[in-house]
């Protein structure tokens, strides 16, 4: 079998492609610019990956995200499109050439699946992330690791607080009712989980306010909703930010947090900012030292599991997680790994499993088993050529 896979620096990749070649694939890529150019209509570059294509005998074109340019590409050679999409909110999605017949689309939450479904996208496929737990066993966590890396409870992440990140600053002069609504719904949703309730309250006369400060179009060539842009950009990323630096902040006052993310934190005085963590090796070895790792998800992941989870009990290390459905459908609550419903009860599970030990490593134990079994790449790469190939 031969793939041609779309490359460019997107999390898994290593392990995708290790599984394509374990299997004995021929795996040719394809540097793919997706920051640099166009990935949604850009003549060029599809004429370039249509040339690429030609002649090859491909049996399938992969990428992770699924970028419109490579689907009209793929429909044009009639070759196979399989991506795996992970990012959230990911608005390429949305676009026409979704409903392509050569196109594979994975989608990492099903909630998004079920929206995209409601459109009649039959080309749409649930396939939550995975954990590469073979790589992560190869790592040896010695005494002198172990010293350097352990915490009560560690977080590895974005905290949304940064300059590229604060699109809710953009919305400055508002009009005072829809500035206080607003406030409102942030408040609302911040207390919901399980259920995104954002786009839903964006009425057509929020909607004329927003556009009136920070006007928005959608994309001719797509069917997605401007209410879904201002929810999911605006609004989603917002209560991330709050969410995370109050859950950091009053989880710091009480227990030792070490949080690894790129920019100072000086809202959080008592966090233990460790800056960035690399991501292949030095992420998973934190997350066998610590002995609670927290997953605070980004509000846009309506229902899915986040690949940090994955990795965390992939590794083999204790996971405390905000409520996501997707979880209950794959592991058991108290058995697998832990979630918390609010603040106080982040507060309350962190200390009674900081407190019951033996509990706690039974939990982990447990969820590493169950990732190990169900959720490795291998798993994965099974249900696509199964989707793929009937």
């Amino acid at each position: 079998m031969r793939i041609l896979f779309m490359e460019w620096r997107s999390l898994g990749q290593l392990d995708i492609t290790t599984e394509f070649k374990r299997r004995g694939y021929e795996v040719d890529f394809y540097p793919f610019p997706r920051k640099t150019e166009n990935t949604r209509l850009n003549m060029e570059l599809g004429e370039k990956i249509i040339r690429t294509i030609a002649g090859k005998n491909y049996d399938f074109v992969f990428s992770y995200n699924y970028f419109p340019v490579i689907a009209i590409a793929c429909n044009a050679c009639k070759v196979k499109y399989v991506s795996w999409t992970f990012d959230s909110p990911f608005i390429q999605l949305y676009s026409n050439t979704l409903f392509f017949p050569y196109n594979y689309v994975f989608v990492f939450d099903k909630a998004v699946c079920l929206d995209l479904w409601a459109h009649g996208a039959n080309t749409v496929y649930y396939l939550p992330m995975a954990a590469p737990v073979e790589r992560y066993d190869s790592y040896i966590v010695n005494d002198e690791l172990r010293e350097f890396y352990s915490t009560q409870l560690s977080f590895i992440g974005s905290t949304y607080s940064e300059k590229k990140n604060r699109f809710y600053e953009r919305l400055s002069g508002l009009k005072e009712y829809t500035k206080g609504y607003l406030d409102g719904c942030i408040q609302v949703q911040k207390k919901v989980y399980g259920k995104f309730i954002l786009e839903s309250m964006l009425t057509p006369e929020i909607i004329e306010d927003l556009q009136r400060v920070c006007p928005m179009a959608v994309n001719q060539d797509g069917f997605e909703r401007l209410e879904w842009v201002y929810a999911h950009y605006f609004l989603a990323r917002h209560i991330t930010a709050l969410e995370r630096q109050e859950a950091l902040g009053q989880l710091s006052e009480k227990f030792h947090v070490d949080l690894y993310t790129y920019e100072s934190t000086p809202q959080l005085p008592k966090i233990n900012n460790r800056g960035t963590a690399e991501v292949t090796q030095e992420a998973p070895v934190i997350y066998k030292c610590s002995k609670i790792n927290l997953n605070i998800s980004l509000r846009s992941i309506l229902s899915g599991i986040p690949l940090r989870a994955f990795d965390i009990m992939g590794s083999g290390g204790f996971l405390l997680t905000n409520f996501q459905e997707d979880f209950l459908e794959y592991f058991i609550p108290g058995q697998d790994f832990a979630y918390y419903e609010d603040y106080e009860d982040l507060l309350n599970k962190t200390e009674y499993y900081l407190v019951h030990e033996k509990e706690r490593e039974e939990v982990a134990r447990s969820g590493y088993e169950k990732v190990k079994k169900y959720h490795t790449y291998k798993e994965r790469v099974d249900r696509i050529l199964e989707v793929i190939y009937g």
